[in-house]
């Protein structure tokens, strides 16, 4: 067993060189070219065979927080920005009931529970939907909320690992999400362990939060990074955010709050996309949503 007292800081992450499976094959996933088919297949609903990128909307809140502004009618809400993403990230209750089975897009389905906003503690949980019931719904992978440093992280991780275990039986991927929870830090420190951990027990691609240095955060993870949009920021800022995580490597962008409590949600999620697909920076980003937002009045 390493002893962490002997550990020396990591400093070589060779960010100048490329992910090294990328100079000697062609599949566009990052560490997945030894996978098998069905699980390549549903890796490429999520991320694009052209950009090798990624947008997803996550509107799984609910399921910790009950209603939340901008969701309190998921019927509405959600049907009219299905078009301008590639994945769903939801709940098998709220996919059921609020997402048309003809809308053809990619499903991250939520599968761990157990906690609420009223508990100080939130790392307790479980999984909460069996593989038959996500193959039933044909999701493309199963996010598990995996809580590093806290109290609940030895079992957050085996519902990872179990998870993962079942997946992988039947071909579809999991996607692993760093909580951070109430009171657990946000350093570029914390990161790099959470994501290479969530990396090295299996998960398919990681869900985690931009912070500094966040290259050294994608150079040091084997699997692909989407970044999580957090708390509810100015447009502007959001954008920004999302176009320095993709600059600094990250294959894709799961936003929520910054979506779907924007003042206009389809101009903001317009121009995620563009970020995330078309390469546009920040500023020409922002100004495709002010834009957008004047045209949809």
């Amino acid at each position: 067993m390493a002893e962490q007292s002997g550990n020396i800081e990591s400093k070589n992450f060779t960010l100048e060189t490329p992910f090294a499976p990328y100079s000697t094959n062609s599949f566009h996933v990052k560490g997945a070219e030894n996978y098998d088919w069905g699980m390549k297949d549903r890796l490429s609903r999520i991320f694009s065979p052209k950009s090798g990128n990624t947008v997803m909307l996550a509107f799984d809140h609910g399921y910790i927080m009950g209603s939340t502004t901008g969701l309190e009618r998921l019927d509405i809400a959600i049907p009219p920005l299905i078009p301008e993403v590639d994945v769903l990230m939801a709940t098998r209750g709220a996919i059921r009931t609020c997402v048309p089975p003809s809308s053809n897009k990619a499903l991250a389905l939520r599968c761990s529970a157990g906690s609420s906003v009223l508990d100080d503690d939130m790392s307790h949980e479980n999984i909460a939907v069996d593989i038959e019931d996500a193959i039933r719904l044909n999701a493309s992978c199963l996010a598990i909320q995996t809580f590093i440093g806290s109290p609940g992280q030895a079992s957050s991780i085996k519902n990872l690992c179990d998870t993962i275990d079942a997946g992988n039986r039947f071909g579809i991927p999991t996607l692993g999400v760093v909580a951070v929870g109430k009171q657990m830090e946000r350093t570029t420190k914390f990161f790099l362990l959470a994501t290479r951990m969530l990396a090295e027990f299996g998960a398919h691609f990681i869900k985690t939060y931009y912070c500094e240095d966040f290259e050294r955060v994608v150079a040091a993870c084997p699997v692909p990074i989407v970044i999580a949009g957090g708390k509810k920021l100015p447009e502007k800022d959001a954008l920004e955010m999302a176009y320095n995580a993709i600059r600094c490597g990250a294959r894709g962008v799961d936003m929520g709050r910054n979506i779907f409590q924007s003042e206009c949600p389809l101009a903001m999620t317009k121009s995620i996309s563009k970020i995330v697909h078309e390469q546009y920076d920040a500023k020409t980003a922002y100004d495709y949503y002010l834009e957008t937002k004047i045209k949809r009045r």
